[in-house]
């Protein structure tokens, strides 16, 4: 899915990230906003740019991708781009540490949020015309910062669920090199091993079994009563982890 890069850059990265091929770093300033910013210039900056904010109680970064497909069909990048990132937290936890999503955006572990992705596209964008550019972005709590994390029950952090290395800098590499993975095996076996990866860590309603559709909508089935779709397109509007008033994950 992302193109080679093709030398289009509005900034020169100045923090060093061991990202591979086809990305191209671009590092903002703590107070940046990485998603915001591989949004507002995603044409600019092309295909495989990887925007990253250097933060310490939050991995924050974002990549533009070019797809190939049209829109309807390339926005289940999202479902690699999401297995990518649970695989970046799985191979830092500790052992058998559960690492589950609540769809289609939010991350939790061991039962308690810490944040999520979040999908973009071309406002106006034809769902059956291929889009200029799509960006994933991520954001996950590696501390609390002069909280009592006793205080919040259904958050929690990176560091308090007792990964080792809970730095930014080194999941955000992981989740690049994982995203490359993802997305070969995408190429190579079609999206069904996507949506399979994904589903391995779906944390349904209860009472309900969830599967993903052609489209990768939400369908839920429950015992006796009619199967409840959920579109995909209009759940990512908003992401569901998102507290808008910090732009990290709610508390």
């Amino acid at each position: 899915m992302p193109h080679a890069p093709r030398g289009r850059s509005l900034h020169t990265a100045t923090h060093a990230l061991d990202l591979p091929p086809p990305f191209r770093l671009v590092a903002l300033r703590e107070v940046g906003d990485a998603f915001a910013h591989a949004v507002g210039h995603a044409g600019a900056l092309g295909a495989g740019t990887f925007v990253y904010v250097g933060r310490f109680d939050l991995a924050e970064f974002a990549v533009v991708l070019e797809p190939e497909q049209p829109l309807a069909a390339a926005r289940l990048v999202f479902y690699a781009a999401m297995g990518a990132l649970g695989d970046a937290l799985s191979a830092a936890a500790p052992p058998e540490k559960p690492i589950t999503v609540t769809w289609p955006d939010a991350v939790a572990i061991d039962g308690g949020l810490v944040g999520g992705g979040r999908l973009a596209w071309p406002d106006g964008a034809d769902e059956d015309a291929v889009p200029d550019w799509l960006v994933f972005g991520a954001t996950i709590r590696t501390v609390f910062v002069d909280r009592d994390a006793g205080l919040y029950p259904l958050a929690t952090a990176l560091a308090e669920e007792g990964f080792v290395e809970t730095g930014s800098e080194r999941l955000a590499e992981s989740f690049a090199r994982h995203l490359m993975v993802a997305l070969d095996r995408w190429q190579e076996r079609g999206i069904a091993a996507i949506t399979r990866d994904y589903l391995a860590r779906l944390a349904p309603p209860a009472g309900a079994r969830g599967t993903l559709d052609a489209a990768g909508d939400l369908v839920l089935a429950r015992p006796g009563r009619p199967a409840e779709r959920r579109p995909l397109a209009a759940a990512l509007r908003m992401p569901s982890w998102l507290d808008p008033a910090t732009g990290g994950p709610r508390l």
